[in-house]
């Protein structure tokens, strides 16, 4: 079970919608991980590699950040499947690419600017969590 950290929440949820901002501003773009993550691989249309570079190296980063200033130690599970984990992250990509977007830039960044495509691709991604988390945790036992 994962504790409920309230506090933590709000502060990575705060600091989730600044960075959104502060790339909009800048920028001039949308925060979609998946899509900022892709993009650096080639080919390589425009001259913000190192943006995105960035971008992807602070959310690598953020949890050493977080450690650093807090003293807690990172506590991190993950599972030791890694056939499931690399099925999982193919689906997840899939689901990205075919949705034009994931959590990041729908959830946060869309819903923020009441588009509609972005509430329907929200809701679908949370009812497919619903049923993977139903499923894992009831039916297989994970």
């Amino acid at each position: 079970m994962t504790e409920f950290t309230p506090l933590a929440s709000f502060i990575g949820g705060a600091l989730i919608g600044l960075s959104a901002v502060l790339l909009m501003a800048y920028e001039g773009r949308i925060a979609g991980i998946s899509t900022i993550a892709s993009r650096l691989l080639p080919p390589y249309r425009d001259g913000a590699f190192l943006s995105r570079l960035g971008f992807v190296i602070g959310l690598v980063a953020a949890p050493f950040v977080m450690q650093a200033v807090t003293g807690e130690p990172l506590t991190q599970t993950v599972s030791g499947n890694l056939p499931l984990m690399a099925a999982a992250g193919l689906i997840v990509g899939f689901g990205s690419v075919w949705g034009y977007g994931c959590t990041s830039g729908h959830g946060v960044c869309g819903m923020s600017r009441l588009s509609l495509r972005s509430a329907v691709a929200t809701g679908v991604f949370m009812a497919v969590a619903f049923v993977t988390v139903f499923v894992t945790r009831h039916l297989i036992g994970g």
